[in-house]
């Protein structure tokens, strides 16, 4: 199998290169980036499975990059930064992050969040649902086996991986509340410390896109509980 490429994104010439050499030395290829240019040029030369994307960086900021990313792609981003405030980390997931680790971090911790997130992302969950099919909810389309949300209108609407894994947990308990400690066990293996503040960002990102055409998004919340999809799920 071919190892995952992981683009590293730190201008700090030194933290970069020991980032490179970790990586190297836990199986991974690596890309290297200082700032934005040099990130463009490593995504379009193709084969990127995940970024590594320090915040604070010259010219064009991580957060800036974040959002130009998630324009066009949902690779998936794992932000690092000195800045580790629950603030800090719910602007990022905000953004559409996958994780968020705080400088300073030791090398086990980064190679165990690349593997978290990687594998949630393409590998475990698609071989766990590649016989599940389809979830048909309020004219809405989810394909477990694609990873794929689409809307009533036939429109493919693009999720985050951590996203996806919250839709995936309302259709299996549709109808039913589920307490929020729940939701955060459900993420905590993507988004890494995850609080009540992270899922509810997260709720709030989902709802936002289950809400075109005018429509509520039929997640409800329960007030003091957690959250509920009170629409009925068709399994196919």
């Amino acid at each position: 199998m071919t190892a995952p490429t992981i683009l590293v994104v730190e201008d700090d010439p030194a933290l970069r290169t020991l980032t490179a050499r970790t990586l190297q030395q836990n199986g991974f290829a690596v890309r290297l980036a200082s700032a934005a240019p040099e990130m463009w040029q490593g995504l379009e030369a193709g084969g990127v499975d995940l970024i590594l994307l320090d915040i604070m960086l010259p010219g064009t900021s991580g957060i800036d990059l974040c959002r130009q990313v998630r324009q066009k792609s949902q690779v998936p981003i794992i932000f690092v930064s000195a800045r580790g405030s629950e603030t800090d980390r719910v602007v990022g997931l905000e953004l559409g992050a996958d994780d968020y680790l705080a400088k300073p971090f030791g090398t086990h911790e980064l190679i165990a969040r690349i593997r978290a997130v990687l594998r949630r992302s393409s590998g475990d969950l698609m071989a766990e649902s590649r016989e599940a099919g389809l979830r048909r909810f309020d004219g809405w389309t989810a394909s477990l086996p694609r990873r794929e949300l689409t809307s009533p209108s036939g429109a493919v609407v693009e999720l985050t991986g951590a996203e996806f894994d919250l839709l995936v947990a309302f259709l299996d308990n549709a109808q039913r509340v589920i307490a929020r400690e729940r939701l955060i066990e459900a993420s905590r293996a993507r988004i890494g410390d995850a609080s009540d503040r992270s899922v509810d960002v997260l709720v709030s990102r989902l709802r936002r896109k289950l809400s075109g055409s005018g429509h509520a998004a039929p997640i409800v919340t329960v007030r003091g509980v957690g959250y509920m999809l009170n629409v009925p799920v068709e399994r196919a």
